[in-house]
């Protein structure tokens, strides 16, 4: 089998299997146990980094490495005492958070909230993150208790309870932690139910508690999230309205000093964008997680108790919808800003233009009078030459007057006037040319040397 195989074989083996399954036929009633979930605040390092946790608490508890099973994310350890006594250790790593469920199987049925009572029992955990949430749940086959027993069991005002899979299993808790930060949870069960039935149902407790905190662990940021995007949204009303009212006889100046002022604001904002959907983009799927979960485990009304539902939709509901309404204000807040920032750099555009263009005008009327200038010099040049060469010829013609060369000077000077001027007309022609031939070679040898820089 070639290497891509082997890789596409063993991904369908993880992605197929169900790493809970074998726990449950170690599973039994009554039980003790303790949850704890931690968020991450860098998931790619702490979720290998609580693995290695994990492992360490199964050295601390002398967990033989026949009794445990260790994933990439995933594992659990078993260990029996002496008497009876049946420990399991499950350990989680899931996207944002892990967790750990503690199972406490005594040999003895009387159980009760509080610490764990297996022999040598001791943990000591450093969380790689904020503790989510942390649970105290008893697994009890028997009838529920009275109302007034259940009132002394739980802390906090309000009792809530329902039937949940079916009519035999009744869930009462008060959603208010302990004197150790836990929530009890009281679970009655009918005799002999099945093993993988306290999986479902603990499993269905703690997703339910994990992202139920997870959604409203994002509230204070959310609460300060809204002044900030109040204060720019008002910023960026006042700003448009000065900006839009005196755009049109703006001066350079002043829309480069607007430009600066809105892509400090658009940087803030930004940032702010940017820290919010890290946070709760994540929201939408927590919401539709605990809804999922509280429509699967069949909810019935008790009698005298209110329904587990209540409490938990109460404090959800809008919540995730909250959220993402800020996330929309401030993508809308972060385009009118980005909006506005292009205006006032078309309009500097525009400004740059027209003085590129009153430049170009006024060069090409400099060269005009340059061009005209330099015809006039040339004329000029001609003129001045023909009258030097015709009072040099003035001269000479003199001269053989008096040598007896020639009759009459007067008129040869008067001739060789016409003359003088062809000749002036020669050499500033000739000297034109000859410069124009030298400055066209000069060039490529210029552009050639850079060439080789």
């Amino acid at each position: 089998m070639s290497e891509s195989g082997a890789d596409t074989e063993l991904f369908l083996k993880k992605l197929h299997e169900r790493p809970h399954q074998p726990i449950g036929r170690w599973l039994r009633a009554p039980a003790h146990v303790h949850f704890k979930a931690f968020r991450m605040s860098d998931p790619p390092v702490q979720r290998p980094a609580s693995r290695a946790e994990f492992q360490s608490l199964l050295a601390a508890l002398k967990v033989a490495a026949e009794s445990t099973v260790l994933k990439e994310t995933f594992g659990y350890g078993i260990k029996e005492s002496a008497g009876g006594d049946r420990l399991i250790v499950v350990w989680q790593a899931h996207t944002e958070y892990y967790n750990y469920q503690i199972w406490h199987l005594p040999a003895n049925p009387e159980v009760s909230f509080g610490a764990l009572t297996f022999p040598e029992y001791k943990v000591a955990i450093a969380p790689l993150g904020n503790e989510v949430c942390r649970l105290d749940i008893l697994l009890m086959e028997e009838a529920l208790p009275t109302r007034e027993r259940m009132e002394s069991l739980f802390p906090g005002p309000v009792l809530y309870g329902s039937r949940v899979f079916d009519e035999s299993t009744s869930l009462v808790t008060s959603f208010t932690p302990d004197e150790l930060g836990r929530e009890r949870y009281w679970v009655s069960l009918r005799p002999k139910s099945q093993a993988s039935r306290l999986k479902d149902i603990v499993d269905a407790i703690v997703r339910i508690e994990t992202y139920y905190h997870l959604l409203l662990m994002q509230k204070p940021l959310f609460s300060a999230a809204i002044d900030h995007v109040y204060k720019f949204e008002k910023v960026h009303l006042e700003q448009r309205e000065i900006i839009t009212s005196h755009i049109g006889h703006a001066n350079s100046e002043t829309l480069q000093r607007w430009l600066n002022s809105l892509t400090q604001d658009l940087l803030k904002t930004n940032r702010i964008a940017g820290k919010l959907h890290f946070e709760l983009s994540a929201a939408i799927p927590y919401d539709k997680i605990v809804h999922a979960t509280l429509a699967s485990i069949g909810e019935q009304r008790m009698e005298f108790y209110r329904p587990i539902s209540d409490y938990v939709l109460s404090g959800i509901t809008g919540v995730a919808e909250g959220y993402q309404q800020l996330l929309r204000r401030i993508d809308t807040l972060r385009g009118g800003f980005e909006g506005i920032i292009e205006i006032i750099r078309t309009r500097i555009d525009l400004i740059v233009e027209a003085q590129n263009l009153a430049l170009l005008q006024s060069v090409d009327k400099t060269t005009k009078s340059q061009v005209l200038l330099q015809h006039t010099v040339e004329g000029l040049s001609v003129i001045v030459i023909a009258y030097y060469l015709a009072g040099l010829g003035g001269y000479v013609f003199k001269g053989l007057q008096e040598m007896g060369w020639l009759t009459n000077a007067n008129i040869a000077s008067a001739v060789f006037v016409p003359v003088a001027i062809g000749l002036a007309f020669a050499v500033t022609t000739f000297s034109k040319k000859y410069l124009h031939k030298q400055l066209s070679e000069e060039r490529p040898t210029s552009k050639a040397e850079k060439l080789k820089e």
